[in-house]
């Protein structure tokens, strides 16, 4: 995408004064590295933060969070220029290097001995009940004490893919020779991002639902955190392109069913898409990746995360999160199975189709919801899909 000069980054270090950086061309990360360089020559930057329209600091580590930091500052100063209020300028803070004393927020040890693994994988029958203590939230410890996988029980298969701060593995637990799935987090990360780990393992310790990844344990070592959880054959949704109606039909009950479940713990999901529904070749359907989750019970979710795409037309524009919003995010995921296509606008790069950012927010805040067309699909199915279309303003 091409920037007009009126790109202009404010790279504010932690000492010194801030200095203003206008971008003429197509950046990309290392471009900006380059420039953070300039600003501060005796260290060095890996990443660099900004402030979303809730004062929440997000970091930034390679092009794809780049773009789309960009994309919300253009869609952020298009809404100014409408409404006649003065251009502001992208604020970058950058992260240096730091040193290994403050790397971990939380207090965080590495457990680095092999923990006493059961002749079988753990279930969810082997975590706590219901009438069971809970762990309180950031209490770690207590969460990866139950959990009877160590690292030496874990060999790494192939990647499955990349996301929401670390990796995903197939790996083997050879142990119990059981293909298992590992994300691999590091620990050089910000406390909102730590947080959000935490908060991953604290649904995962919760949930005992057949529509929600099974949840076997984790573990630290070298300054990382492996979650280990069940594996699903069949990869997630959006490798498979159009679905057809009877089976994309089963598949949206069960990730109903698989919110319904979340909302009766007070738990929102906050990034549902097809990247995050797994299937496997036994017919399983299940919600993952709850990253940027939070409990409904702590306090009203206005956190501005989740993916610009198949967010609800009151998120971009920065309003409250709520169910509806959810239900949202699930009728573009249903739409984009059954057409096989994303729903809004794309044009085409040398044969790729891309995303139009700007119009594509545009379009989902001030147009009509798609729909899908009535010659190919059935009466009652266009109907369901519709239903999740609701605009909460």
């Amino acid at each position: 995408m091409s920037l007009s000069p009126s790109l202009v980054m404010r790279i504010v270090p932690d000492e010194g004064e801030a200095v203003d950086w206008t971008a003429h061309h197509n950046i990309i990360f290392r471009d900006v590295l380059e420039a953070i360089s300039q600003v501060m020559p005796h260290a060095t930057a890996t990443a660099f933060e900004y402030e979303d329209e809730e004062g929440d600091r997000i970091t930034v580590r390679g092009d794809e969070e780049l773009q789309a930091m960009i994309n919300g500052h253009m869609w952020m100063n298009c809404e100014r220029q409408r409404r006649g209020v003065p251009l502001e300028p992208l604020m970058v803070y950058p992260k240096a290097c730091r040193t290994s004393r403050r790397r971990n927020f939380c207090g965080l040890t590495v457990n680095t001995k092999a923990a006493p693994v059961n002749n079988a994988m753990p279930t969810n029958a082997s975590l706590p009940t219901e009438s069971s203590h809970k762990p309180e939230r950031g209490d770690i410890r207590i969460i990866l004490a139950n959990g009877q996988v160590s690292h030496t029980d874990i060999q790494h298969l192939d990647i499955l893919g990349h996301g929401n701060g670390g990796t995903v593995y197939r790996a083997l637990h050879t142990s119990t020779s059981r293909i298992i799935a590992v994300k691999v987090i590091p620990l050089d990360v910000t406390p909102d991002v730590q947080k959000q780990i935490i908060s991953e393992l604290e649904i995962l310790f919760q949930c005992s639902s057949p529509f929600i990844i099974e949840f076997y344990g984790a573990f630290f070592v070298e300054n990382r955190i492996s979650i280990c959880t069940e594996y699903m054959d069949g990869g997630s949704l959006d490798q498979y392109g159009w679905i057809p109606e009877p089976v994309l039909g089963r598949i949206a009950v069960s990730v109903v069913k698989g919110l319904l479940y979340l909302w009766e713990l007070k738990i929102m999901h906050r990034d549902v898409k097809p990247s995050n529904i797994l299937v496997s070749t036994r017919g399983q359907v299940k919600l993952c990746d709850f990253g940027v989750s939070r409990q409904l019970v702590n306090s009203i979710a206005t956190t501005y995360v989740g993916t610009h795409a198949y967010m609800a037309p009151e998120r971009i524009q920065g309003d409250e999160y709520s169910i509806r919003s959810e239900l949202w995010s699930l009728g573009v995921s249903l739409l984009e199975m059954a057409l096989g296509r994303f729903p809004y606008p794309t044009e085409s790069h040398g044969g790729a189709e891309t995303f139009l950012p700007i119009a594509l927010l545009q379009c989902i805040v001030h147009e009509n919801p798609p729909r899908l067309p009535e010659d190919k699909f059935s009466p009652a199915f266009v109907d369901f899909v519709s239903q999740w279309y609701v605009i909460d303003f």
